[in-house]
């Protein structure tokens, strides 16, 4: 071949590579994707006969006779405009597509038949735009919804503000921000986002140009090509100014705060009535090994006029109950260091030195070797916090058991952190004012935290995938984020890790063994009016589920001022409180949907959005097991051991069985004895019944209760059926808030 032909040969050859890397850039930056819109709002209300039959359905006399409703909501939802949930819909994950806010709506009108909901997608991912078409398909949700004072369903505004820090010291964890009205002088111009601290990835969360492309090649659909667009606007908005008041920012920049102390100033120089709301609490995907809520404790990271409520239960697991176990200790050099496994917990820092271990005895060498390396995967596990996992290599989800997690726990988040469950939290003091301690006070609620625009996705257990997090490469498919394929040798891996974000160091698939369908938020409303339902949550008159609408009623009904008082309230008196409990059991399902669903929605819509099962309830209902009553005396000096302040359960009341519902009550002879400030909130609890991934791990255990084999839920299609959901039998529950009782000095 002549000279001449080799020229043009490379020549076609360098165009041809520049033509194809144009066109890569080209879709990484979005020139062939479409903007995600926020849909359009289903016009059709729920019929007048159809709302009355539920309003009747779901009223039951309080234990007094007195009247109210019980209104069911669900307070954290996303759609896929937040980040995670746009990465989440795409192909390479058996992504269903685009979920905008208008499905939002719909569902919970049609599908799950809720009364209220709020919007709470991630503010790192909401450009200027994308939060106008946000606050105008709120409203148009609102529309439709009839009667102001009599609506099928009410929707409020909201995000997620989502902060992730990479030490114990930084990290203050991720709280929604609702908003009570829609006028446009009580919405900010711009959601306020959380700013990671300083030295740690963008809290954006966007994919790189690189892995858009890849995703392109990978998976040749319109979704792959629509990511490049949705993850550039994010990167095209620049990053409001620092330090400058909130309402003289440019209009097109995205707003942060790096903590608590200047979330809540925001909100506070807005001037909108607002609350937050803490959750994930207690999930150590995110949650630094270590991590306390001690350190929110304080005038500057606590609200207690904003911050009442707390996210107890998700679809990402319970974050009730306080263990006295952790997943790191300190040294007596300030240090951190891997604690030997209790009986009830086998710390993942532990299981990560015994998986190294085994495979370097199995290699030959000496036991005094292997024990060497066992101490150095101990170590290299507790600095790299979430990351930890990372340090061994070519591992199994089965390699790990049961390490991390709860054992005797409902539901528990994964990898569980006991310093951020609510239980340990209501124990906490702050006594830097002594004549003033400071505590925090917050009622319970549960919710959804769903990613596809699903509010209130646990009217019935079925559907993991589409109604849990559970998401995973489709069968056979290629996954462009990437997957552990290091060689599993007999020394620990001592990645770095303080370059990647939160996505690369998550454990994926054993997560995926932790989602639950969700909980919801119950609140003792004197009407359906959007109006009536604020009020009644700002006052703490709310309760949570895991997901079935139990009625529940807890109420002190000895006050000083002789009156009854609900749950949420704060009391002082000094003689012994006497209380009344009620609870009733959630209406058992049918198949299928109303009437009214099928016919607003259609047969397509339906099985896409619906996956054709409604909340479709029956005349019969669940009976409640038992009740149980938790009493927690808060600190009285900050040196005092939280262990011995939570009495749980404190006691246990056997129900017999009546449909009808279970009650009794009870007086706490102690208290005045006692001499502390005290409070107490009940745990209504179901008869045993299917739930997804009601038995996480599914792990088979000895006979000192030790995991010793696991039959993980997967995401990924490969190892897991889409179609399997995981069930195991659960007691579905309700959390009152609690009623706070303080001693008056004598």
């Amino acid at each position: 071949m002549s000279t001449k032909w080799v020229k043009r040969l490379v020549a076609t050859a360098i165009a041809t590579i520049a033509l194809v890397a144009s066109l890569l850039y080209l879709v990484a930056i979005g020139v062939f994707g479409r903007h995600e819109g926020p849909g359009l709002v289903n016009p059709q209300p729920v019929p007048a006969a159809a709302l009355r039959a539920k309003i009747q359905r779901q009223q039951v006399d309080a234990p007094d006779g007195r009247q109210g409703q019980i209104l069911f909501g669900d307070l954290h939802v996303h759609t896929t405009v937040s980040n995670d949930a746009f990465a989440f819909s795409l192909p390479m994950l058996g992504g269903e597509g685009a979920h905008p806010q208008s499905d939002a709506c719909d569902f919970a009108r049609y599908c799950s038949g809720l009364d209220f909901w709020s919007i709470n997608d991630h503010a790192e991912g909401l450009t200027p735009r994308r939060w106008r078409e946000t606050v105008d398909s709120i409203r148009s949700c609102n529309a439709v919804a009839g009667d102001s004072e009599n609506p099928d369903v009410v929707a409020f505004l909201g995000w997620e503000w989502t902060q992730m820090g990479d030490s114990p010291d930084n990290h203050y964890g991720h709280k929604n921000v609702v908003l009570a009205g829609l006028a446009d002088e009580e919405i900010p111009v711009r959601p306020i986002a959380a700013r990671s601290p300083a030295g740690m990835p963008s809290s954006k969360l966007t994919l790189p140009r690189s892995v858009r492309a890849l995703l392109a090649i990978a998976y040749p659909e319109q979704r792959s090509l629509d990511s490049g667009l949705y993850y550039q606007e994010i990167e095209d908005t620049p990053a409001c100014p620092q330090g400058v008041p909130v309402r003289e920012l440019p209009h097109d920049c995205m707003e942060d705060a790096a903590t608590p102390s200047e979330l809540f100033n925001k909100l506070d120089d807005w001037g909108v009535d607002s609350i937050v709301i803490p959750h994930g609490t207690s999930w150590g995907n995110y949650t630094p090994p270590g991590s306390s809520w001690r350190k929110q404790l304080t005038s500057e990271n606590h609200d207690p006029d904003r911050q009442t409520l707390v996210e107890i239960y998700s679809g990402h697991g319970s974050a009730e109950t306080y263990r006295p176990w952790r997943a790191v200790v300190a040294d007596p050099q300030g240090g951190i260091i891997c604690p030997e496994p209790f009986a009830s917990y086998l710390p993942s820092c532990w299981r990560a030195g015994e998986i190294i271990q085994q495979r370097c005895l199995e290699a030959g060498l000496s036991g005094a070797e292997c024990e060497e390396r066992a101490a150095a995967t101990r170590q290299a596990y507790v600095e790299r916090g979430v990351a930890g996992h990372l340090v061994v290599p070519a591992v199994s989800v089965s390699d790990w058991l049961d390490a991390g997690q709860c054992r005797d726990c409902f539901i528990p988040a994964f990898n569980y952190r006991p310093m951020g469950s609510a239980q340990y939290m209501l124990a906490l003091g702050n006594f830097e004012n002594k004549a003033s301690p400071q505590r925090f006070r917050f009622g319970f609620i549960g919710s959804s935290d769903n990613h596809t625009a699903r509010p209130g996705t646990g009217y019935k257990e079925r559907d993991r995938r589409e109604m849990t997090e559970a998401v995973g490469v489709p069968k056979g498919g290629f996954n462009p984020l990437g997957a552990d394929r290091r060689p599993a040798s007999a020394a620990p891996d001592l990645v770095d890790v303080a370059t990647m974000n939160a996505i690369q160091k998550a454990e994926t698939e054993r997560i995926a063994s932790f989602f639950s369908t969700g909980g919801l938020i119950a609140v003792h409303s004197g009407g359906r009016s959007r109006e009536s339902l604020w009020s009644s949550i700002k006052q703490r008159q709310v309760y949570g589920t895991s997901g079935d609408r139990l009625l529940l009623w807890f109420d002190l009904l000895n006050a000083d001022q002789g009156d009854r008082i609900s749950m949420g309230t704060a009391v002082v008196q000094n003689h012994n409180p006497q209380f009344q409990v009620r609870a009733v059991g959630a209406f058992k399902q049918q198949p299928g949907c109303p009437t009214y669903s099928v016919k607003a929605l259609g047969d397509e819509r339906l099985e896409g959005l619906c996956r054709n099962e409604c909340y479709n309830p029956s005349d019969e209902r669940k009976v409640i097991e038992r009740i149980e009553v938790v009493k927690i005396t808060p600190q009285n000096h900050a040196d005092e051991a939280v262990d011995s302040l939570i009495q749980d359960p404190w006691r246990v009341h056997q129900c017999n069985g009546d449909p009808a519902g279970c009650s009794f009550e009870f007086t706490d002879h102690e208290y005045n004895n006692e001499g502390r400030d005290a409070l107490y909130y009940v745990r209504a609890i179901q008869q045993a019944s299917d739930a997804v991934n009601g038995d996480n791990l599914r792990c088979e255990r000895d006979g000192q209760g030790r995991c010793i084999k696991v039959n993980p839920c997967y995401g990924d299609e490969d190892l897991t059926d889409y179609q399997d959901d995981c069930l195991a039998p659960v007691g579905e529950r309700a959390w009152s808030s609690p009623i706070f009782i303080d001693r008056i000095e004598q």
